[in-house]
Parts: structure tokens; C-alpha cells; sequence
């Protein structure tokens, strides 16, 4: 199974590229960068610095997204990025959230999205595409994996059936997992089953209970979100205020995380995010993670994608305990 961690390229293009390169020194298979214009610097441009940069390190978005990038400019970035990286390239797509709203605009619909796919996958092929009655092609087009992230059951079916791999975004937990496996396989009904990547929060610690402090701001989010159902069924009770306070330029993206944290206190108490940070997340000793990780490959999970809260710091600290406490265990 392919370990990947998230990287927010929210420092200058040179720190992430060093940062990249220890990742790759430590072992890491994978490094997937998101893409908010607002948040951070430009996702194609970190990604193509980082290819650059490095020689073995497979490099992805995680996610771009086909509302506030139009689908051929996706494909060209694409391409660019995957010249750069002869297979290590994968292409990441999503509904484009942090992208979107912080410009006023909508995520995409499954229709927009399935039509943008196609898109994509057509001029990364070397096809013509019509564009509002323009014919058009993508002039040296490169092969590039086309990588569908996704939660509810309508996109996770699309992943299977359009994309030619899947980003969980569900977490750890097995029921929900393994509800989300059946709909990509459902999806995929007729060709070969598609490669799946589990995004899930990590932490290597000694006291679960201490640093799930942390986590109270996802639950919160999942819950403001229409998940506290979903969350309930675990047992894990989340209370969404009526008003959240001013916080830029959203709850999980949150420029003062522990400002987040003590906004999500009333809501989330110590025993919900215990639960949440050992059911859906990995969060516990080098033992019990990497036990967890097993346990995602004899399920079928392909590949996992780490990541560490808040959204405008490195996460170094992760990269080091993971690589110094739990990938020596997976190695025995």
C-alpha cells in the first residue's frame, strides 16, 4: 500500500520543494498538494516546481477541480506537470469546496463534473472536443490517471464508472468504508476494478484522548455539513451552534486553528473527539496505526493520503513520527 501526506503549499514554492524532497528521502511514496487559490499558491505550479525538484516521489492534486478552472486548462496544466514527471503524475479532481466558495461560486454538480471528466480525459487522449461548437485538441497530449475524490454515494459511483481511481474521503472507520468500496465497485461494474486512496487525519501520539483536541473542528465541520447523522451512528454526538463565530476564511480552513478549537468546545466535547479521532481517523501509537493501515490493505485499499489539521503550516511533524515510529513497524 502507498503512503502519501497531504502538503498544503502554504509557504514560498522553494520551502514546499524542500520539504517534497524529505518526504521523498523518509520514504514517502506520495505527496498530494490541494488547490485553493485563495489559501494557498497555485497547485500546478507547486506540483511542476516539486517534479522538478525531486526523482522518485509520486506527485498529486489533491483536488483541483473544474468550476474555477476551465476543463482544458486543467488538461494543458496536467500535461505540463506530467512531462515534468514521467509517470508520477496523478490528477486529482473533487467538487472544488475551498475553491469555489471562497469565489462566490458553486461547487460542481454531478453532471458539470462527470461532463468535465470526460473532458479532460478526452484531450488528455489526444481527442477533439467541442466547445460551444469550436472543435478543439490538445496539441502533445500525455497520458495522466484521472483521480475522482469523493463522499456521497452518487460521486463515489462516478469514480468507479469515469475515473481511473478513487479518493475516499470518509475516513478509516470500516462501516462507512466499506459502504463507500461497494459504491466505487458498483461504479466500476464491467471493467476493472479502480485503484482507491483513503484520505484520513493522522497522528502518532501516546495519548489520544489529549491531542484529539485537535480534530474538534472537522467533527464540527462534517456535522454543519449534514453529517451529524452520519456521525451519530458511530456514537459520536456533535451539537452545530445556530451561529459560528467570525472565522476567516471558514471552520476548517481556519487561520487561527486553535481559535477554531475553542469555538467548537460547547459542541464537541472530549469524548466525541476521542471517538472520532480513533474510529475515523489514525490517531494512536506507532503499533496501533500501523495495525490500522494493515488492515485498510487486506480490505482494498490501495493507497492512503495523510494528512495533519490546519491548513497553513508544514506538516513536518507528521512526516517525522510517521516515518520514524510507524514505517519501521510496517517494514517488520
Amino acid at each position: 500500500m502507498r503512503i502519501g501526506v497531504r502538503v498544503p503549499p502554504c509557504v514560498p514554492v522553494p520551502e514546499v520543494v524542500a520539504f517534497v524532497r524529505e518526504a521523498e528521502r523518509l520514504g514517502f511514496d506520495d505527496v498530494w498538494f490541494p488547490d485553493s487559490q485563495l489559501l494557498w499558491r497555485d497547485v500546478f505550479a507547486t506540483a511542476a516546481a516539486a517534479a522538478a525538484g525531486t526523482s522518485r516521489i509520486g506527485l498529486g492534486t489533491a483536488v483541483t477541480n473544474v468550476v474555477t478552472r476551465h476543463p482544458s486548462v486543467v488538461a494543458g496544466a496536467a500535461r505540463t506537470v506530467a512531462e515534468l514527471a514521467p509517470g508520477r503524475f496523478v490528477l486529482g479532481v473533487g467538487v472544488g469546496n475551498s475553491s469555489v466558495v471562497p469565489a462566490g461560486l458553486a461547487p460542481s454538480t454531478r453532471t458539470g463534473l462527470r461532463a468535465g471528466l470526460d473532458v479532460i480525459r478526452s484531450l488528455l487522449a489526444g481527442a477533439e472536443v467541442e466547445f460551444g461548437g469550436v472543435r478543439s485538441r490538445l496539441r502533445d497530449p500525455v497520458a495522466v490517471p484521472l483521480h475522482l475524490a469523493a463522499s456521497g454515494p452518487r460521486n463515489l459511483r462516478l469514480a468507479g464508472e469515469a475515473a481511473d481511481g478513487a479518493i475516499l474521503l470518509s475516513g478509516v472507520a470500516p462501516e462507512p468504508l466499506q459502504a463507500a468500496l461497494r459504491q466505487v465497485a458498483a461504479g466500476a461494474a464491467g471493467r476493472d476494478p479502480v485503484p482507491i486512496t483513503v484520505s484520513a487525519f493522522c497522528r502518532v501520539t501516546d495519548s489520544v484522548r489529549r491531542d484529539a483536541r485537535e480534530l474538534k473542528p472537522v467533527c464540527s465541520s462534517i456535522a454543519a455539513n449534514g453529517g451529524a447523522a452520519f456521525l451519530a451512528e458511530a456514537g459520536i454526538r456533535v451539537r452545530v451552534p445556530e451561529r459560528w463565530p467570525e472565522l476567516r476564511p471558514d471552520l476548517l480552513h481556519a487561520e487561527s486553528w486553535e481559535a477554531a478549537i475553542r469555538a467548537c468546545e460547547s459542541g464537541v466535547d472530549d469524548d466525541a473527539a476521542e471517538a472520532f479521532a480513533r474510529r475515523f481517523c489514525l490517531f494512536g501509537t506507532a503499533d496501533e496505526i500501523a495495525a490500522r493501515l494493515t488492515e485498510l490493505s487486506r480490505s482494498g485499499v490501495s493507497a492512503v493520503l495523510l494528512q495533519h489539521v490546519g491548513s497553513y503550516d508544514l506538516p513536518r511533524q507528521l512526516i517525522t513520527d510517521f516515518a520514524g515510529r510507524v514505517l519501521p513497524v510496517l517494514r517488520r
